[in-house]
């Protein structure tokens, strides 16, 4: 993994984590729901954010070599990059 990436998913992982938290304090308390929704949403945006550094890391590191490989390693790249979007047909 590349060591920038990793340092920032490791940070957004620990915020996802305070935020979890949180939602789960909020849902004990009965806090309003429209709040507690808020919270929700945010770690939703948190978790997009994370996937998007994942998914730079795999195409910097791993989708690069298996493109430069050509074949089935290419073949297999293309598969992840649609599961990724959800474009795949399965």
């Amino acid at each position: 993994m590349i060591e920038d990436i990793k340092k920032r998913a490791l940070h957004r992982t620990a915020i996802l984590e305070g935020q979890l938290r949180g939602v789960t304090r909020m849902i004990e308390n009965e806090d309003y729901c429209m709040d507690i929704i808020t919270q929700s949403r945010a770690i939703q945006k948190s978790l997009e954010s994370l996937n998007r550094l994942l998914l730079e890391n795999h195409l910097r590191t791993h989708v690069t070599h298996m493109f430069e490989e050509g074949g089935e390693e290419r073949e297999q790249a293309v598969g992840e990059l649609l599961k990724a979007f959800d474009f795949d047909a399965k």
